[in-house]
Parts: structure tokens; C-alpha cells; sequence
């Protein structure tokens, strides 16, 4: 069985779980899930890119989001509805919030878990993107297996 470590920022959407499970054909896949909250750190870098794509009454509502032990409710709620979903799509898929150094984390769950892939699916995120300081970049220089990034999409 092919094992896949899905980073996500958000709960997938049904267009993300046909993606992602339809990846490798007809093998079965094996989902981990690392679900990261979001963070009061990344407040002004998720409204510049709303700037950037035009959103601009997002970007003036990004403090009305939850954030820190606040965003733990809704994490778990995404997780748990990502998780889900997966099932239903017929992939074997667990799960986990991630609370402190996301790519820490994702290093010892390649490594403990033997995981053949990671993808990291999240909004666009051009600031850091820019600077290759996104999940998927710095990834690519921790785990020692290949890393692929993916837009999520909105339902």
C-alpha cells in the first residue's frame, strides 16, 4: 500500500479528496493526515495574499478568524470531516493536529510511518511562495521523500 502524508491548512473539499485519492490510479492509498490551526503568526502573510488574488474583504476580515487554542475546535472539526471523506472515497486514512513545528512533525511521521510521499494541499500563499518559505519548500529539504504541493480548492 502506497503511504501519503497530506498537510492541510483547511477541510478538503470534495474536488481535493477526488484529486488526491485518484493520484496513483487504482493502488490503494494509505492517508496520514497532519491538520495544522491557523496561527496568529500568519495574520498580515494571509491578508497580503488576499491582496494579491483580489480578495479584498477577506483580507479585512482576517482578524475575525479564530486563531491560536481558539482554532483548535474548528481544526478538529476539519480534520475529523477530511478524514471522513477519504473513508468514503475508500482510502484508509488517520489523522492528527499538529500544535507546534508543523515540518518537525512531518519529518517524524515520514520517518516513523515510512511514508512513500508527501503532499502539502493549501491556499496559495505568494509571500512565502516567493521567498520559498512555504510548507512545500522547506519540506523538500527535511523529509527525504517526495514532496507535492497542490492548491486546495473552495467549495
Amino acid at each position: 500500500m502506497f503511504t501519503s502524508v497530506l498537510m492541510i491548512e483547511q477541510p478538503l473539499t470534495a474536488v481535493d479528496v477526488d484529486f488526491v485519492t485518484t493520484l496513483h490510479g487504482d493502488d490503494p492509498v494509505s492517508f496520514i493526515v497532519l491538520m495544522q490551526p491557523r496561527g496568529d503568526q500568519d495574520r498580515l502573510l494571509r491578508a497580503i495574499d488576499d491582496v494579491a488574488l483580489g480578495e479584498l474583504p477577506e483580507a479585512l476580515h482576517e482578524a475575525d478568524e479564530p486563531e491560536g487554542a481558539a482554532a483548535l475546535g474548528p481544526a478538529e472539526q476539519a480534520l475529523a470531516h477530511s478524514l471522513e471523506a477519504l473513508r468514503r472515497k475508500g482510502a484508509t486514512a488517520v489523522g492528527e493536529i499538529v500544535e507546534d513545528h508543523p515540518l518537525d512533525k512531518l519529518k517524524t511521521v515520514v520517518e516513523e510511518k515510512g511514508a512513500d510521499e508527501v503532499i502539502v494541499l493549501t491556499a496559495p500563499h505568494f509571500v512565502e511562495e516567493f521567498f520559498h518559505r512555504d510548507w512545500a519548500s522547506r519540506a523538500r529539504h527535511k523529509v527525504g521523500v517526495p514532496v507535492l504541493k497542490l492548491f486546495a480548492h473552495n467549495e
